[in-house]
């Protein structure tokens, strides 16, 4: 009860407290999600991506992260079709469903939630934490596979009429994250450090930036999410995304040989709840709206929860100190 209590302390209230102040805020002054949305996607999720790529080693574990965050997507996708279509659902809401299935707020809560995991007891060692960087490296080719496929199949699932591969394509060459990964990998090649130029202090900011400035984020996109909790989908829909996928994600580990930080950030990634941008997308797409705003409004909420046993059973089945 003790592990659990410090989980919950230190690992998820303060995520909280961000959010509700983001939901506060954006309730007495009807804050802008677009323009809180464009800051996170052009500035601070590019800026986290690249200063992590480029100040870290990438071990090879990292193309596993890859393989074992698209193995684990199938297998949510399967389950998901595999209930809808038992349910005689149409083909809308199947891929309503599906959305709110495979698609993981990694930016959001993702980021935060691992930055405050790996950078608390027991993963800080004579007041330094060794593991932080490898953990975040890992977390951001989490978020990079989440968000491409969300940006590409997000779409083409919610069934907009208008929407097309080649649109999908489009999207993806407009993510600046892809390009920055990209770059990043470029100048780990260039044998110039540019940690020593003067664009290097703003990089930092910036993705020093981004914890904060999500949280508070995913708490305006919540304040503008209707609440109800009627749809017996939605709870469906969270169990499978909080509890049976990290379950899931289990043998995958073990299939790719994951071990220690690495293994840890994969099971802990899969169990985060609903990504908010499919509630958005639903919207956009006019494909049963109310049903993936319950969604990630209910998996959020017993997220808070749920994460403290995922993140519990990964130190304990993934020891590393």
């Amino acid at each position: 009860m003790t592990v659990f209590l410090y989980i919950l302390n230190h690992n998820i209230i303060p995520i909280l407290v961000l959010v509700i102040l983001g939901f506060i805020l954006s309730k007495k002054f009807d804050l802008s999600i677009y323009t809180m949305a464009k800051l996170n996607f052009y500035i601070f999720v590019p800026a986290f991506i690249f200063v992590n790529l480029y100040t870290t080693k990438i071990p090879l574990d990292m193309l596993k992260v890859v393989a074992a965050v698209v193995l684990i997507f199938i297998l949510n996708l399967i389950i998901a079709k595999i209930y809808t279509k038992i349910r005689g659902y149409d083909e809308g809401y199947k891929n309503a469903f599906a959305n709110s299935v495979i698609f993981a707020n990694t930016g959001n809560i993702g980021v935060p939630l691992i930055t405050l995991v790996f950078s608390s007891p027991p993963f800080i060692l004579n007041g330094i934490t060794p593991f932080l960087d490898l953990a975040l490296t890992a977390q951001v080719m989490v978020l990079v596979v989440q968000d491409t496929a969300m940006n590409t199949l997000g779409f083409y699932y919610a069934g907009k009429a208008n929407t097309n591969w080649k649109e999908s394509v489009l999207k993806v060459l407009k993510m600046p994250p892809i390009y920055f990964v990209v770059l990043a990998f470029v100048f780990k090649t260039v044998p110039y450090d540019i940690t020593s130029t003067p664009i290097w202090p703003a990089l930092e900011y910036a993705k020093n930036a981004l914890v904060p400035i999500a949280l508070i984020t995913l708490g305006v996109q919540l304040s503008k999410t209707t609440f109800e909790f009627k749809n017996q989908d939605a709870y469906i829909s969270a169990f499978i995304r909080l509890l049976a996928s990290p379950l899931m994600a289990l043998p995958v580990i073990y299939l790719l040989h994951l071990q220690g930080i690495i293994a840890q950030v994969v099971m802990i990634t899969a169990a985060l709840p609903t990504a908010v941008n499919t509630a958005l997308i639903a919207m956009e797409c006019d494909n049963y709206p109310d049903f993936a705003s319950q969604a990630v409004m209910i998996s959020t909420l017993i997220g808070a929860l749920s994460l403290v046993l995922v993140i519990f059973l990964a130190r304990l089945i993934f020891p590393v100190v």
